[in-house]
């Protein structure tokens, strides 16, 4: 088969050649979006899920929808230790830039500019791009507490994409990264635009724990946001995911091909983008065969275990690679930490601060109280396979 045409593309936020299984996702958030701009309630969304079950994707493609139907729209990646106001100064400027062409907002969009000026001079922010010549407004958004001046920066934003006849979309992805402090202060600033009725969505992406800490942050946050669930295709999703792209080129696959690739992906949609890529790359003509996929799965297992899997692992301090080997010892999961911790022969508060340091760089989450698991997919059959079998890497 001809490598060029190869239609799928195993990446970090690759968007795949069929978004097959999120279509309800999508349109709550084309609902939300034309509400915005009919200054109607709209419900941010807040996407949760695994890694490599395609939430960046999901953004991107929402970030595309908002753009269409003519949201000014803003959209950032949470790294670690990196604060929201730095985050969010260089995109809300751009985002007040464009509203300041329409004639209709141009005055609100400069009492916004002010605002973000005050915002930029009290927090201490440095700014690489273009300066923002306006003078700061005093009184707002200049009181060195983020809870109480990030509201006040978004009304401004919401007012002038309202005098505009837009609405302001903010993106965030890995919203796990945010400090609570900065996450408390989101939600509290969305809260303030969604009790002035002010055309301002939010859309992030997280993992599962996400809805726990901003919980924990603002009590109110479980009715601002709705939280859709992105986990592994349904069987016919899947079945899709991969055929679909192949029938777009003219080619086909069987049936048994098909039911051999979602055996060993269990439908996560990274790894079927991965086994789809091997299978078209394998297969000397179509259709592709079983033979096909089975000998796909020594190829994708490789790139993964360099790549997807291992990336996650070399984040890991010597301590945390044990406990997460011996997780994996376990079975499955989700695991008990008590279990965990009798395996390692300590006690279960002992290891608090190293299963805190392990949640707290993505690599582990609880799904429930007293329980602990992996927040990459098939991450336990990785480390048995490089670590159980054979000790010696570790």
């Amino acid at each position: 088969m001809d490598p060029v045409r190869n239609p799928f593309a195993p990446g970090a936020g690759s968007r795949p050649p069929e978004l097959a299984g999120r279509q309800a996702i999508l349109q709550d958030a084309q609902t939300a979006i034309q509400r915005a701009l009919l200054g109607r309630p709209a419900r941010s969304q807040m996407l949760l899920g695994l890694r490599g079950v395609g939430k960046t994707v999901l953004l991107s493609a929402i970030e595309e929808m908002a753009e269409n139907a003519g949201h000014v729209t803003s959209a950032i990646e949470a790294p670690e230790g990196k604060s929201l106001a730095e985050l969010l100064v260089p995109r809300i400027h751009h985002a007040l830039r464009k509203l300041s062409t329409s004639a209709a907002a141009k005055a609100m969009a400069y009492q916004a500019l002010r605002a973000l000026r005050s915002f930029v001079a009290t927090f201490k922010l440095g700014y690489e791009g273009a300066s923002i010549s306006v003078d700061p407004e005093t009184g707002i958004a200049d009181s060195g507490d983020i809870e109480a001046d990030l509201p006040e920066l978004f009304v401004r934003i919401g007012a002038a994409a309202k005098a505009a006849g837009k609405a302001w979309t903010l993106l965030i992805d890995e919203v796990q990264y945010l400090r609570p402090t900065d996450l408390a202060a989101l939600i509290v600033a969305l809260h303030k635009v969604n009790q002035r009725n002010l055309p301002v969505l939010f859309f992030g992406a997280g993992l599962p724990q996400v809805a726990a800490l901003a919980g924990d942050a603002k009590s109110y946050a479980e009715r601002l946001f709705h939280y859709p669930a992105v986990g592994a295709l349904q069987n016919r999703d899947a079945i899709t995911a991969i055929r679909q792209p192949i029938t777009d080129e003219a080619a086909s696959i069987n049936d048994d091909a098909l039911q051999e690739i979602l055996r060993k992906t269990q439908g996560y949609p990274y790894f079927l983008q991965e086994w789809g890529y091997q299978c078209w790359q394998l297969a000397e003509n179509s259709p592709i065969e079983l033979r096909d996929a089975i000998q796909a799965a020594d190829r994708a297992t490789k790139r993964l275990d360099d790549g997807f899997f291992k990336v996650r692992f070399d984040r890991l301090t010597p301590k945390e690679r044990e406990y997460v080997i011996a997780m994996a010892k376990l079975g499955a999961g989700p695991y008990r930490s008590s279990d965990v911790a009798l395996a390692l022969n300590e006690t279960h508060q002992s290891l608090g601060p190293r299963r805190a340091q392990i949640i707290n760089k993505g690599m582990i989450y609880s799904p429930s109280h007293g329980d602990i698991a992996f927040t990459v997919p098939m991450f336990n059959e990785y480390l048995v396979r490089n670590y159980v079998i054979n000790p010696a890497k570790s």
